[in-house]
């Protein structure tokens, strides 16, 4: 029973071809190309509102050598929340269970931030290793400790995104097994599990937006600390 559970999270194939490339791919074909005309049609207006809103925010601590980072952060965020949002729907895969393909987000982009750090202002990378005021006792140690958290960093940014995904669908799918299980047997203990369920997955909608929010959130301020 419990194989069956994380069935789920299994990476899709088609005689023996894995499908992963396609559905990381196919919620690019989703969104709306902006046509020639001056004025839009409401979802394209929307979709451009809320870009903008969310890129000027992100943006916003960060000095003008970290804007170029601009286009790149909002097509990840967007791409991540389609991504999170399709793998609610029944039937469906989600890539960003897969902590393979989180940590290939994670590591290269956090190690494109720690490289520009060291490029641009070496001394001011180097610093955040030792804080300071620090005892002269406490400086090995404390070094080992910051750099083992600033290796921590892409290893938190997938883990994160990974088990927040796995455990909501995972107990999106227990909950809906009792429902299937009680409805025979106790229609109104059933009702209200069915209710739990649909607030659940109201509650998943809402972690499905904010885990790609938090993911670009982090990687913009390991991006603040190094340009």
């Amino acid at each position: 029973m419990m194989v069956s559970f994380f069935d789920q999270f299994a990476s899709p194939s088609f005689l023996g071809i894995p499908l992963i490339a396609i559905a990381i791919a196919l919620p690019w074909t989703l969104f709306p190309t902006p046509p020639s005309r001056w004025i839009n049609n409401r979802l394209i207006t929307l979709q451009t509102w809320f870009i903008n809103r969310f890129t000027n925010q992100l943006m916003m601590p960060l000095n003008v050598g970290g804007h170029k980072w601009a286009l790149l952060l909002a097509s990840l965020m967007v791409f991540l929340i389609t991504i999170n949002m399709l793998g609610l729907l029944p039937y469906t895969f989600t890539p960003t269970t897969q902590l393979s393909l989180n940590m290939g987000f994670a590591v290269p982009l956090w190690l494109a931030t720690v490289i520009i750090g060291m490029r641009n202002q070496p001394t001011v990378a180097l610093g955040h290793l030792l804080p300071e005021g620090t005892p002269i006792p406490l400086i090995p140690v404390l070094i080992i400790i910051e750099t083992i958290s600033l290796f921590i960093r892409p290893l938190a940014l997938g883990v994160r995104l990974t088990a927040n995904l796995t455990a909501g669908h995972l107990l999106i799918q227990l909950i809906a097994t009792a429902v299937f299980v009680l409805l025979p047997m106790m229609p109104t203990v059933a009702i209200l599990t069915a209710t739990v369920l649909f607030l659940l997955t109201l509650l998943e909608v809402a972690v499905a937006m904010i885990q790609a929010y938090v993911f670009v959130l982090l990687l913009s301020l390991y991006l603040q600390e190094n340009v």
